[in-house]
C-alpha cells in the first residue's frame, strides 16, 4: 500500500514538474530574443528583460517594437502587478 502511494505521488510530481520544462524551453529560445529586441532602448535594461521574460513565458508572445503595440498580445497587455500597474514593459 505504501509503495503504491509513493509511486503515485512520484508520478504526480514528475508530471507537475514536466509542465514547467516547456515554459523554460520556450522562454529561453523565443523570449530571450524577443525581449532583448523589445528592451533595446529601455533605461533599465536588465529589469525590462526580467519582466518581459516573465510576461513572455506566461503569455507566449511579445509585442513588436520597443514600445507600445500591446494590442498585438492581449495577455501581455493585461498582466498587472500587485499594485495594479502594467507588469509587462
Amino acid at each position: 500500500m505504501k509503495k503504491l502511494f509513493f509511486s503515485t505521488l512520484l508520478l504526480c510530481f514528475l508530471l507537475f514538474t514536466s509542465s514547467f520544462i516547456n515554459i523554460v524551453i520556450a522562454k529561453s529560445v523565443f523570449c530571450d530574443k524577443q525581449c532583448k529586441k523589445r528592451c533595446s532602448k529601455a533605461g533599465v535594461m536588465d529589469r525590462c528583460i526580467k519582466y518581459c521574460g516573465i510576461c513572455c513565458g506566461y503569455c507566449k508572445c511579445v509585442p513588436s517594437g520597443t514600445y507600445g503595440n500591446k494590442h498585438e498580445c492581449p495577455c501581455y497587455r493585461d498582466m498587472r502587478s500587485s499594485k495594479g500597474k502594467p507588469k509587462c514593459p
